[in-house]
């Protein structure tokens, strides 16, 4: 039951002032960075794309206009498939203070240490990319596997996003090395956080949030497995 506990806990801590303001942050900059990508695609086609195309028989046909304005179109869909690795990568970069917060709640006497800017950017381009992976792999497994794909995309992202987030809440206190000898003692534990995880991943809007409940989630989840009790179960 330690994977339930501490998602359990990373949803409570989301509701906290100081994480929900993160939360709150990341959102509004993915909100930021999509309207300026729709208006950098909006002013693209409306100066270098082409006033018109001429078809065999129907002659001219005026595109420069429709094409622009049409791009507006694009909103919802750039929205639907892009912003849960968007908010990946800002969660990512507030992955640290997000820690900070839910260490200074709940293990005070056991902080960790924040690693360097480039470390962190680092990781936030790995979740993104974990993230950007769980949407591909839903696309290309489900014509192949059938009623099987559910469950392979699961367990699969479940255990590369168990991999990428507690490897990032157990390095804020133990070397490379020995954050990964845990991870490996406690595979099926971290795995099963990483499949809740995955599968929150997979609900409109909802996932705009997930990242910075992922960072939460694993890093009481470390907590749970280094402090006296995980150590002795």
């Amino acid at each position: 039951m330690t994977a339930p506990r501490a998602l359990l806990l990373g949803w409570a801590d989301l509701l906290r002032p100081r994480i929900f303001r993160l939360v709150l942050l990341g959102i509004a900059l993915t909100i930021l960075l999509f309207v300026a990508l729709q208006a950098g695609l909006f002013w693209a086609l409306r100066l270098f794309g082409p006033d018109s195309v001429t078809l065999p028989f129907w002659g001219a046909i005026p595109l420069g206009g429709a094409l622009s304005w049409g791009s507006l179109a694009m909103f919802p869909v750039l929205g639907f498939f892009l912003m849960a690795p968007v908010a990946a990568a800002f969660a990512g970069l507030f992955s640290d203070r997000v820690a900070n917060r839910v260490e200074e709640i709940h293990y005070p006497n056991a902080r960790g240490a924040e690693p360097d800017f480039w470390d962190g950017l680092l990781e936030s381009l790995a979740v993104m990319g974990l993230v950007l992976l769980v949407g591909l792999c839903s696309l290309l497994l489900t014509p192949f596997v059938g009623p099987l794909a559910p469950v392979l995309f699961y367990i699969a992202n479940g255990w590369l996003l168990g991999r990428e987030f507690f490897q990032m809440a157990a390095r804020r206190h133990l070397p490379e090395t020995e954050a990964t000898r845990l991870r490996n003692a406690r595979t099926v534990t971290v795995t099963a956080l990483g499949v809740m995880i995955a599968f929150a991943l997979t609900i409109p809007v909802v996932n705009i949030a997930v990242p910075v409940l992922a960072v939460a989630s694993f890093t009481h989840l470390y907590h749970l497995l280094s402090g006296p009790a995980g150590r002795a179960a």
